[in-house]
């Protein structure tokens, strides 16, 4: 294979320009050139296709988003964009394509492998949300921006006797509540995955009330509720001062984490080398410390795991 394609797509996240730039170095170093994909898999339909070049990829390792840029392509679904899409990529000479981007993007890309067309998946997806690796680029920064917030946000309701509820992102997986909270000393954590009722979160935040603590902070994963929700219920039914922040899009951006350039740079470099041996429908993950990669249907069917002695240990160190 002389000739790959690399794109982005979904929701951005810290740590895929240096994947970015671990593709094209080392495509380039092995005597490949590289095409890149503005704009996701829409950008492959519009033919954003952009020659890449070692100085292409000067400066990026430490800059949030994606050079490239992403989009949501609802298109692509159907058989006849696939089609198109990959008739394009051969009319520009791509032989291979890197997709970075989450579950949704994966799908995209399995159905450019069903149809011949090789592809590699590299995670990038704050969510952590891919149950066959063990960590996804983006997740780490996205902790550390949340944990940063909450440090702040600790030292305000400390000063007034405050309950904080702290809405993070997470739809189906509460891994950003989770292991934030952790770190963050959170009170309480709520994730998807053991969504407890209004009357228990009440419960429990009287409990620890009367155990003596004078504030407090609520790890909220948005896919539970919202902030200003339960806040509303708890304003209304208890006697406690209850505030609520939303991080929001913050989680996202900002300079990525030194795991995460590190993760990206480590499945750039190896999701090239399986294109150079013509190997497709991969996609690229980290387990135990080590990269590895699996057939792409087969990592997409494998259940989530949901970290279970994680937070049982949470709930005994908030006491």
């Amino acid at each position: 294979m002389k000739r790959i394609g690399v794109l982005t797509s979904g929701g951005d996240a810290p740590g895929m320009n240096a994947a970015i730039r671990a593709v094209v170095r080392t495509a380039l170093c092995s005597g490949m050139s590289v095409v890149g994909i503005e704009h996701g898999y829409q950008g492959i339909l519009d033919r954003h296709f952009r020659e890449m070049q070692m100085r292409s990829v000067s400066d990026i390792v430490q800059r949030g988003g994606t050079i490239l840029r992403t989009a949501r392509c609802m298109d692509f679904h159907k058989p006849e964009c696939q089609d198109a899409a990959i008739a394009n990529m051969r009319a520009e000479g791509i032989e291979g394509l890197i997709v970075i981007g989450g579950d949704g993007s994966f799908r995209g890309a399995k159905a450019l492998s069903d149809k011949g067309f090789p592809t590699v998946g590299i995670p990038g997806t704050i969510d952590n949300d891919l149950a066959y690796t063990d960590y996804t680029i983006g997740f780490h920064t996205a902790c550390n921006t949340c944990l940063e917030a909450i440090d702040r946000i600790r030292d305000t309701s400390s000063s007034h006797d405050r309950i904080t509820i702290v809405e993070v992102m997470g739809r189906h997986c509460g891994d950003i509540a989770l292991y934030t909270g952790i770190a963050g000393g959170a009170e309480l954590i709520i994730i998807p995955e053991v969504p407890l009722t209004f009357s228990e979160i009440k419960k429990s935040l009287i409990e620890a009330s009367q155990k003596g603590k004078t504030s407090g902070i609520v790890l909220l994963a948005e896919g539970v509720c919202g902030a200003d929700e339960l806040m509303r219920f708890l304003q209304r039914e208890t006697n406690l001062s209850v505030r609520a922040t939303v991080l929001g899009h913050q989680q996202r951006g900002g300079s990525p984490s030194m795991r995460d350039r590190l993760l990206g740079t480590q499945f750039g470099y190896y999701a090239v080398g399986l294109l150079k041996k013509d190997i497709g429908n991969r996609v690229i993950g980290i387990s135990k410390e080590r990269v590895v990669d699996y057939d792409i249907s087969e990592a997409l069917a494998m259940p989530y795991k949901f970290k279970k002695d994680l937070y049982r240990m949470a709930g005994v160190v908030s006491q």
